[in-house]
């Protein structure tokens, strides 16, 4: 910390025990509120003849907000204060307010919430005005936003804004001081509330019933990955936070709730990337009597009404590049996409062949796993990044699908899709197995996989396979990244610009 801004806390704790001094309560418990700086402007733009007002004579609000600007001007100062809804300018007068009240003002700052009660009128200028009649601080800010300024560009005469905020890690970690200083942020995050909205309303008049499931679990599962592990004292036993809903959905297929879904938190012991958080948003849905292909129908209607719902139409744009989300989606199976790309058949190559070819394109040493994530990393190195425009990719390989249910007429292939947009995976889905037997010979197979030293191979779950023998109707189910969809909808380029407070480095690291 610069000896010049430790002298600027120093010097505002002064002004506080100043104010203290005067009697004057330095944070409020209440304020009474008449409107918002946005409603102050409508309840002026309402009044007929408003051009006419004058200084004294328009509506009476009582407005609040945090200073974001101030000029003095001798016996009158002008103020700009800003609410979650927009920003008003405020004109204080000495001999309205009366000298003492007026001196008070020289202990405000930048950043101090305050409240006034006075008349709107328009300036000369045109800016619409609260005289001030009296003014209510509210909190004293002893710490410095690092607001925006406003500058006159020489070559086009407008007045250009620039971030008092830019470093990126500094904005994550102090997320609260972010939202103040940066409206366009606030905004990614009422998109993102709007998104979660739509998604539930559309689920909910489909008829599916919004359910909780366990966070903490004896047994994780329903994704490939390593989880987060705890001890709960008074059970005696460790516990895991969830990395995917999907087994305690598909319980409540089994216990005769034919349609459920769950927005939830999952938990994921995983690197962090711009698409990755340890701990991310999904929605998961599960509808009794359906398929994957039913599903893929499903999700593209969703999407189509979401991304119209909030981008206004069906085209967008995502860093730089132009999207159509307009259905129907190109449809291309898992292996014909990866074979182009390595200009033979994929099914047809040994594992080993195929760990050569990796370890040349990305150079990773993939001997520790299995012929499945193999696969998995070639096609995320040479498929992903282009599927641009929304594409399902289909019938993957039975070894990277332990939950799906075997293609008809193919059984090296699941009855799965993933969406990816913009070169990124946005939905999962499968026809769920419903084979109890089945999907024990799955789970053995995935821990032979485990015992050769995959930490991500699916764990088994007694408990799951005994919900399955009571006899779990044939089901379609999906999963949806929210945080990667609302990246999507808010033109983000990365995930921690959608999570409020995403998973950083301790500052001390």
């Amino acid at each position: 910390m610069s000896e010049e801004y430790s002298q600027l806390l120093r010097t505002r704790r002064d002004k506080l025990g100043a104010l203290q001094e005067k009697g004057i309560a330095p944070y409020a418990y209440h304020f009474a509120l008449s409107h918002s700086t946005e409603g102050a402007g409508t309840a002026f733009a309402d009044v007929e003849s408003a051009d006419e007002l004058v200084e004294g004579n328009g509506p009476r609000v009582q407005v609040a907000g945090r200073i974001c600007s101030w000029r003095g001007h001798g016996k009158s100062a002008f103020a700009h204060l800003e609410d979650d809804t927009g920003r008003l300018q405020v004109y204080f007068r000495m001999d309205v307010l009366g000298e003492e009240d007026f001196e008070i003002l020289s202990l405000l700052d930048l950043s101090d919430w305050i409240g006034v009660d006075g008349q709107l009128f328009r300036t000369r200028t045109g800016e619409v005005t609260v005289r001030a009649n009296s003014c209510t601080l509210l909190s004293k800010s002893l710490r410095p936003l690092p607001l925006s300024k406003e500058e006159l560009d020489p070559e086009s005469g407008e007045r250009v804004t620039h971030s008092g905020f830019t470093d990126t890690q500094t904005r994550f970690r102090q997320r609260y001081a972010d939202l103040a200083v940066h409206p366009e942020v606030r905004e990614i995050f009422r998109t993102r509330a709007r998104v979660i909205a739509q998604l539930r309303r559309f689920l909910d008049d489909l008829n599916y019933l919004e359910v909780e499931t366990p966070v903490l679990q004896p047994i994780y599962g329903g994704a490939a990955a390593r989880p987060f592990t705890t001890f709960h004292n008074a059970l005696g036993s460790t516990l895991y936070l969830r990395i995917a809903d999907e087994l305690y959905l598909k319980r409540l297929i089994v216990g005769g709730f034919e349609r459920v879904y769950e927005i939830s938190k999952d938990f994921r012991n995983e690197g962090v990337d711009r698409t990755h958080n340890p701990e991310f948003t999904m929605l998961e849905f599960y509808q009794a009597f359906a398929d994957y292909q039913d599903m893929m129908a499903l999700v593209e209607e969703m999407m189509e009404e979401l991304v119209t719902a909030t981008c206004g139409g069906l085209e967008l744009e995502y860093q730089g590049q132009s999207i159509s989300m307009a259905a129907p989606f190109a449809r291309v199976p898992f292996l014909k996409a990866l074979g182009e790309r390595l200009d033979e058949d994929p099914a047809g190559l040994e594992t080993e062949a195929l760990q050569i070819r990796l370890e040349k394109i990305a150079g990773e040493d993939t001997k520790a796993v299995g012929r499945g994530a193999v696969l998995d990393k070639l096609f995320a190195h040479l498929v992903e990044p282009d599927l641009i425009n929304p594409t399902f990719i289909t019938d993957f390989p039975m070894e990277l699908s332990p939950l799906a249910k075997v293609k008809r007429g193919d059984e090296s292939l699941a009855e799965r899709f993933e969406l990816f947009v913009a070169g990124r995976e946005i939905a999962n889905a499968f026809s769920e197995l419903n084979d109890p037997v089945d999907q024990r010979i799955r789970f053995e197979a995935q821990g032979r996989l485990r015992d050769a030293g995959d930490e991500e191979a699916h764990p088994i779950d007694e408990d799951y396979l005994r919900a399955m023998e009571y006899g779990m109707p044939p089901t379609g189910g999906v999963g949806i990244g929210v945080d990667r969809l609302v990246m999507l909808l808010t033109d983000s380029p990365s995930i921690r610009d959608v999570i409020l407070f995403p998973a950083l480095r301790s500052e001390d690291a």
